[in-house]
């Protein structure tokens, strides 16, 4: 609501608003200036709200990326903590294969030997259960991603290029490698001789 005061005097309103009044521009004039300063307000405002705004989105999107990044580096920790675990219970499951395969295990009592070999069986399925997958099997085909060659013979048992003796499994999660089998591989024949 504006006032009018005396000449000279100022008008105002209830927003807090001043204009001065100037004598050749009249009451018209009052409030054409009032409104072209509103316009001005008005626009800083608009600026205001559009920084406040981009600011605020800003913060926001970093606010979600660092939850992304924690989560995610959570999720990393979670992995590394459990492939160091994982090639904790290797050597062990090493140990209960080299066993199995030596010539003294054969005289072994088979109450005693079938219990060792559900112990292994168990240390298999919970790493299984884990993701972990165990791999090498004799007649498997090599494949350099998967398997170190330990030795190429002409004398065993397979096709040529396929897995004939399996020293060490290997182990992965998913498609990434923990540990590549260690295999001995029937050679390639030759061709032409």
């Amino acid at each position: 609501m504006t006032e009018r005061q005396d000449e000279g005097e100022l008008f105002s309103s209830e927003d807090g608003i001043t204009v001065e009044p100037s004598e050749e521009l009249g009451e018209l004039g009052v409030l054409k200036q009032k409104i072209q300063k509103l316009k001005v307000e008005l626009e800083e405002c608009k600026k205001e709200r559009t920084e406040y705004l981009d600011g605020w989105q800003r913060c926001k999107a970093d606010a979600i990326n660092a939850r992304k990044d924690s989560e995610s580096k959570v999720a990393r920790s979670a992995e590394i903590l459990r492939e160091a675990l994982v090639h904790d219970i290797i050597p062990a499951l090493d140990s209960f294969d080299m066993a199995a395969g030596s010539e003294v295990w054969t005289e072994v009592n088979d109450g005693w030997k079938t219990g060792m070999e559900a112990v292994r069986d168990q240390l298999i399925d919970a790493l299984r259960r884990h993701g972990i997958e165990r791999f090498g099997k004799v007649g498997d085909v090599f494949n350099p991603a998967l398997h170190d060659v330990a030795e190429e013979k002409d004398d065993v048992v397979g096709e040529a290029g396929s897995i004939a003796i399996v020293l060490r499994f290997g182990y992965r999660a998913g498609d990434r490698v923990l540990r590549p089998a260690q295999v001995v591989v029937k050679s390639l024949e030759k061709q032409g001789a």
